[in-house]
């Protein structure tokens, strides 16, 4: 990871914007002691309307933003997914697509220009930012202007059960987490407050819902953690789920981000934790760097994340790496087909196939988990269960 000092710095207008993004933050601590829990510091720099990360209006996907995701490497990828959902659909006898957290809409673009022959009853964008919302209908009024009126945008989930698939891509991560550090055999909560002018760790003791989760994770274990070792735990999750497990009345939900099960993620050498920062494609770990403009992620809990959705009443039909879920549904063949058509895309497409696939790429490090209600998919979702690890 990069330091501070090494991080390009951005015009005067967009350090404006966070300073009042700092301002933003500086008055919650003002009004709640001096002390803010992580998690709400990150709903705040990710989520305050018209100032947070995702709602306001910089660009964050691409080459010109922050990072890539799967769906802007290409097409195939989209392709994959296009054929899990038309065999699901068809399977069920017609459903909708409801996709949460669209970016740039090219992952709808993409899927919905697949299944032309078989179009979803609707395709549903669940999107809190207007400034995304307008791209993605851009996007898609330019790619598949025949079934823009498929289309509908949400900002909230559906107040009915709806029958068909639920797609999240990258939206496990961005959900707020709490920070924790070991001492004297207990955990501490790593919240926010101020050192001087400045944003900065701020040690409290931990709340009784954190300190559950540790004694959880200790147990799942099997070990203590030892003092010294800091991480994360998504507290939100169930409530999630659970919000998610209402909406899908019936069908099949595909979560697809980086992360890993539970005695990988707090395995004894991560004794730093996963969370992150992207900021003009580097990586670093420094929240409190220019709040408002960059992203603040953690990996996934997968083990967590499972345990939530059965709880919430789903079933986990499949925990796999992105590769070999790729794999079981056809990349390679798409591949093929795409190539036939457009020999000159081959390189191109060999390159993206690299970057989804390889194990030091996207392939290993991003998985895979595939929940359903009332539903049994019947093609291969994987070639590889991992169900057993989590």
């Amino acid at each position: 990871m990069q330091s501070r000092s090494e991080l390009p710095l951005p015009d005067d207008s967009a350090l404006a914007h966070s300073r009042r993004v700092v301002d933003l933050v500086r008055a919650r601590l003002a009004a709640s002691g001096g002390w803010i829990s992580f998690a709400d510091y990150m709903d705040l720099v990710l989520y305050a309307p018209g100032l947070g990360y995702y709602s306001a209006g910089a660009q964050k996907f691409g080459a010109a933003g922050d990072f890539v995701t799967a769906p802007g490497l290409g097409s195939i990828f989209a392709r994959c997914l296009a054929r899990v959902a038309g065999d699901t659909l068809e399977q069920m006898g017609g459903g909708v697509v409801l996709e949460v957290g669209g970016g740039t809409g090219a992952l709808a673009a993409d899927l919905l220009q697949a299944l032309r022959t078989r179009p979803p009853q609707r395709y549903l964008l669940l999107e809190l930012s207007a400034d995304l919302r307008e791209r993605q209908r851009a996007r898609l009024a330019a790619q598949v202007p025949e079934l823009l009126d498929r289309v509908q945008w949400l900002d909230r989930l559906p107040d009915r059960p709806l029958t068909g698939v639920l797609i999240a891509n990258e939206v496990l991560d961005a959900l707020p987490v709490e920070r924790f550090t070991m001492q004297a055999g207990k955990p501490r909560q790593l919240g926010v407050g101020l050192s001087g002018e400045e944003l900065a760790w701020s040690a409290a003791d931990a709340s009784a819902a954190l300190e559950a989760e540790v004694r959880t994770i200790e147990q799942d274990l099997g070990a203590r953690l030892p003092d010294g070792y800091s991480s994360e735990v998504s507290l939100r999750q169930p409530a999630w789920f659970g919000a998610l497990a209402a909406t899908l009345g019936r069908g099949l939900a595909l979560f697809i981000d980086y992360g890993y099960s539970r005695r990988e993620y707090y395995h004894p050498q991560r004794t730093g934790g996963t969370l992150g920062c992207h900021y003009r494609h580097h990586w670093h770990a420094d929240p409190f760097f220019l709040p408002g403009l960059q992203d603040i992620t953690a990996w996934v809990d997968f083990s967590a994340a499972a345990r939530a959705a059965t709880a919430a009443g789903l079933d986990v039909a499949a925990y796999t790496t992105q590769a070999h879920f790729l794999l079981a549904t056809g990349i390679l063949q798409e591949m093929e087909a795409v190539t036939e058509a457009s020999p000159a895309r081959t390189q191109a497409m060999a390159a993206e196939l690299r970057q989804l696939l390889m194990p030091g790429e996207m392939g290993e490090r991003f998985r895979l988990l595939a929940l359903t209600r009332d539903f049994v998919p019947a093609g291969e979702l994987t070639m590889r269960d991992m169900r057993p690890g989590l």
